[in-house]
């Protein structure tokens, strides 16, 4: 098997990143998924720079592994072409504003009528209904909206995006997530259904502990860097040549005596955990002091074999890439440019890691229509004197 999902066949009419990620998801674990795109797209209209022998690696990352088709969906054609494809899919998935699809008459509605067991899966800044649901969206007003930014920054300054695009590829996850659980709901029923994600919920799942304090005790949870609200000290320190983070300390006193603070553990400011999280500048002054005496290498090689906290260092991008753990889990892979052009580019490989039927990474980016004739004879059985006529009044390239 290529895949714990291989057979599944995923019709995929996603755009920048939220929805493309959900779906390269699903093209790790084996399912064929082809990217719809419009005929007349140039590359660089693909996805924003920076832009490597021309391709655009902002959409090289998440596209990886599909297969690329191109409709133009406002002739009748195009549509009919799509309602056809849609019938031989066990998934759909789009990210375009609500209604969209609808007045292509490409909806829901109308697509189970051709494939009652299609799996619709909807991916969008707000849901398909309610008061919010017509408004754009994007990662920073998905994370403004729902949460996370508030609590995100220090105390005294403002709010912060987080720097991942958590807001668009956490509702991605949940998109795979639903249309996981949608395909085991038709093993039982027989009956595909939709699935409606919205970028915004996503993003409140993120703050569960903030909400169920809120809701318990009328707090008001807000930034406070990278330190953690009930545990002290957390967070990362700054050493001689970078930072560490030290968290989750359970042994104070033998914590203290590793890095050679012993006036620490007598410290009455800093006995008890509730004692730190009072003092925290102090405590986190002090600390600092000391671990600015060392390498970052060296604190790890003294504090990780002890077990009396949770111990990491901050890494750059750059230093995954000579990390031997890294290395030895295989999470990074040469991933093949496509047109034919020279060379890799290493993408993270999929953290998923099954033991019978692992995720296969590997295959790059779809070329813009590269696969047209190869999934409308197959999925479709048209000819090539039918693709070609198509493809001659410019329905499909």
């Amino acid at each position: 098997m290529r895949g714990p999902l291989e057979g599944i066949r995923v019709l995929d009419f996603t755009w920048a990143l939220a929805g493309p990620f959900a779906t390269m998801q699903l093209a790790d674990l084996g399912a064929e998924v082809v990217k719809v795109e419009h005929p007349g797209t140039h590359e660089k209209e693909r996805g924003f720079g920076p832009y490597y022998h021309g391709i655009s690696t902002f959409f090289f990352s998440p596209n990886r592994g599909k297969k690329g088709i191109a409709i133009d969906l406002k002739t009748e054609e195009g549509k009919e072409l799509v309602r056809r494809l849609a019938a031989e899919a066990d998934v759909l998935t789009e990210n375009f504003r609500p209604g969209t699809m609808d007045r292509l008459g490409l909806g829901y509605e109308a697509l189970r009528e051709v494939n009652p067991r299609l799996i619709y899966a909807a991916l969008s800044g707000f849901g398909q209904t309610g008061p919010y649901s017509s408004m754009a969206a994007v990662d920073a007003v998905a994370q403004a909206m729902g949460g996370t930014m508030s609590l995100n920054g220090y105390r005294d300054g403002p709010p912060l995006r987080v720097g991942v695009s958590i807001g668009d590829m956490v509702g991605g996850l949940y998109l795979a997530l639903g249309i996981l659980a949608a395909l085991r709901a038709r093993e039982i029923t027989g009956e595909g259904q939709l699935l409606d994600v919205a970028l915004m919920e996503a993003q409140m799942a993120l703050c569960e502990n903030a909400i169920v304090r809120h809701s318990a005790f009328g707090e008001h949870p807000t930034r406070q860097g990278s330190r953690h609200p009930l545990l002290a000290p957390f967070g990362p320190f700054e050493t001689k040549d970078g930072w560490i983070v030290i968290a989750n300390v359970k042994e104070w006193e033998l914590f203290c005596a590793i890095i050679g603070r012993d006036d620490m553990a007598l410290d009455e400011r800093f006995l008890t955990n509730r004692a730190r999280l009072e003092n925290v500048d102090a405590l986190e002054a002090e600390l600092t002091r000391t671990l600015k005496e060392k390498t970052t290498d060296e604190w790890f090689a003294i504090i990780e074999p002890a077990n009396v906290c949770a111990v990491g260092k901050v890494n750059t991008i750059a230093d995954l890439f000579d990390d031997p753990h890294v290395a030895a889990r295989g999470m990074l892979v040469d991933i093949p440019l496509p047109y034919g052009l020279p060379g890799t580019l290493k993408l993270p490989n999929s953290p998923i890691h099954l033991s019978k039927t692992p995720p296969v990474v590997g295959r790059p980016m779809p070329e813009h229509g590269g696969d047209t004739d190869d999934v409308l004879g197959r999925w479709l059985g048209l000819t090539e004197g039918e693709i070609a006529a198509l493809r001659e009044a410019g329905v499909v390239k």
